[in-house]
């Protein structure tokens, strides 16, 4: 398959651009390195720097990727990973405008254009804020249970999810909504030969879980908040289910070759189906790191559900996808084998 990342320069896109390079896909990236790192480019893709919501970007990238693929025997491209969006929840509420015009117009240009170019297959990074806050007793999250976004991110990625649904209705595009919990991990450079090239999540600012308790034993903070410890958990702190990057990766190159197939088009969770708790997370770093990780409790944050897990049945069963992190420590072994040797990031 020919297929063009967007977004490829970030954390979750430059995984999936590793794992469609060692399947053997030719594969294009598009950024604008807002906030993704032209460091975690893969080498043997062909990239550009632009913005989605510049249509005369896209418009030729479209164009000379055609002319290439149809004049040097090369490829069309088959489909589109798309991963070019806003997602920081708090600043999203504080700049929801930006969120919109980012994320919304984003996808708007972008489908535009693929209808222009008869581009039909797209995969699009969706995320499990589209269900806000559900019942406790709908514990682990299927795909139909009600979309109540909390947050100006959340409620973007939903109206994204919108906006391709009825694009798709009306010019027969074929789409596939992944809707991910909490990504985590990167690439395991054990036995991979790829030492040369390393990627890993490198936020800024940082709002992920694991890597902010891994900044303790990196010397980068004091010790952790952990905001709240009386939610109705068996150790009082909110429980999430853990994804590793590469597992979502794999989702990832499954969803687009279930429509290069003539897959339907259809939405996913992409979750381990297993919850772990903030407090085990930070004891299961203790053990990896062999530091001790002072934990800190503040006060409950506004809005953060007591047990977010989801059901990955539907993924397993028709897109063949199946989790190879299983075990938290592993997950949170990559983890710190990135940040370990970037402290800070690229």
């Amino acid at each position: 398959m020919s297929i063009l990342v967007l977004g490829g320069a970030g954390y979750i896109g430059s995984h999936t651009v590793y794992k469609l390079i060692e399947e053997g896909h030719d594969v294009v990236v598009a950024d604008n390195l807002q906030t993704g790192h032209i460091e975690a480019v893969h080498p043997k893709v062909r990239f550009y720097e632009g913005d989605i919501r510049d249509r005369k970007f896209l418009d030729e990238l479209f164009d000379k990727e055609h002319a290439a693929g149809t004049t040097n025997g090369g490829q069309k491209i088959d489909g589109v990973i798309h991963f070019a969006a806003n997602s920081l929840v708090a600043e999203s509420m504080r700049e929801p405008l930006k969120y919109y015009e980012n994320n919304l117009y984003g996808t708007m240009v972008l489908l535009g254009v693929m209808v222009d170019h008869g581009i039909s297959n797209l995969v699009f990074s969706s995320t499990a804020a589209v269900y806000g806050e559900p019942s406790p007793d709908k514990i682990p999250i299927l795909e139909d249970a009600p979309t109540r976004p909390k947050n100006v991110y959340g409620e973007t990625k939903l109206a994204m999810e919108k906006m391709i649904e009825w694009t798709a209705k009306a010019h027969g595009l074929n789409y596939v909504a992944l809707r991910y919990f909490n990504a985590c991990g990167a690439l395991d450079l054990t036995g991979s030969g790829c030492e040369s090239f390393m990627i890993g999540e490198a936020h800024d600012p940082e709002t992920h879980l694991i890597p902010l308790v891994l900044q303790v034993p990196n010397g980068k903070r004091e010790s952790i908040s952990v905001f709240g410890d009386d939610y109705p958990t068996a150790d009082g702190t909110c429980i999430r289910d853990y994804i590793h990057v590469m597992d979502l990766a794999q989702a990832h190159v499954l969803a687009m070759k279930y429509l290069v197939n003539d897959g339907d088009s259809d939405v996913f969770n992409l979750g381990n189906g297993r919850g772990f708790s903030v407090a085990k997370i930070i004891e299961h770093a203790r053990h990896v790191t062999g530091h001790p990780i002072p934990a800190v409790i503040e006060p409950r944050r506004a809005g953060d559900p007591a047990v977010l897990v989801a059901s990955n049945e539907k993924a397993h069963k028709i897109l063949g996808w199946q989790p190879e992190y299983t075990d938290i420590e592993d997950i949170i072994r990559t983890a710190w084998q990135w940040h370990e040797n970037h402290p800070d990031g690229y």
